[in-house]
């Protein structure tokens, strides 16, 4: 089971917040075309860790290395609509690995309907990790990026989570700290609780930049969040930028019920920008 601080903060998305994101039209957003798109190649890869065999969609430009960008998926995990964002990522110039989280149990698509799938069916795949698998994997994750030949190991990695997947990044940066330069957040779970090991206490242990994007709804429910990240960055004397965005928990996957096109670009350029800062 997760730690008990970390179900504690997310109980308060999973009963409300979740059951509406769960009821999902199914249908996936086409995202806008990039401008100067490169092309890209994309396979299936598999990743060997500490606790087993992960498997996770990897796409990359065609020609040369570029840097390499981390994507820890929401609680519907890895499936189409993060092989879109992912491919987007790509076509940008980034080398970019989407993971399957929820590995430990079961090969994606673990949400086979994505969005649409009842939050019942996928609530014990996240409560399965712990803080403990969340660094062991990203830290394997960051040493196979490592060891790709289309990734520019003079560039920093960049590391993007959302939902559940914005604390992961958080501790991605901390246990690579060395490599990881920029972390991007989008309507994060749990990145402030109580416990001593709450990702807004780790910003200290990592060298990122950081976008921290807040859904409005989230930021209702726990107002005091964004004042302690955002004091977090200052007492590590980080680069970063902490914004509630008018819209809801979710906002950012093309396949969600509350998907909005016009916020989840502005977080999409935010990122790109936050990017190009953090990965020279």
């Amino acid at each position: 089971m997760c730690d008990a601080n970390d179900q504690e903060e997310l109980k308060k998305y999973t009963r409300r917040d979740f059951a509406a994101w769960a009821a999902s039209a199914g249908m996936l957003t086409a995202l806008p075309s990039v401008a100067n798109a490169v092309a890209v190649a994309e396979r299936e890869v598999t990743i060997t860790t500490p606790d087993g065999t992960c498997d996770a969609y990897f796409v990359h430009p065609t020609s040369g290395a570029a840097p390499a960008v981390l994507v820890w998926p929401d609680i519907f995990g890895l499936r189409p609509a993060f092989r879109q964002m992912g491919r987007r990522l790509a076509e940008s110039g980034y080398s970019v690995l989407v993971v399957n989280p929820f590995y430990r149990q079961k090969k994606a698509p673990t949400a086979p309907q994505g969005g649409k799938t009842p939050i019942a069916e996928v609530m014990p795949l996240m409560q399965a990790l712990t803080p403990a698998m969340h660094l062991t994997d990203g830290k394997a994750f960051v040493a196979w990026l490592d060891t790709q030949a289309e990734v520019d190991k003079a560039r920093k990695i960049g590391t993007t989570g959302y939902c559940m997947g914005g604390p992961i990044a958080v501790r991605t940066a901390s246990v690579a700290p060395g490599r990881v330069g920029a972390v991007g957040t989008f309507h994060g779970a749990a990145m402030v609780t109580p416990a001593p090991d709450s990702p807004h206490r780790l910003i200290a242990q990592t060298k990122a930049e950081y976008l921290i994007a807040i859904a409005e709804n989230d930021d209702q429910k726990e107002p005091q969040a964004k004042v302690a990240l955002k004091e977090a960055l200052a007492a590590a004397k980080l680069p970063g930028e902490v914004e509630v965005y008018p819209a809801a928990h979710g906002w950012c996957p093309p396949d969600t019920q509350v998907y909005d096109a016009a916020q989840a670009e502005r977080a999409w350029t935010r990122l790109l920008a936050t990017f190009k800062q953090g990965l020279a």
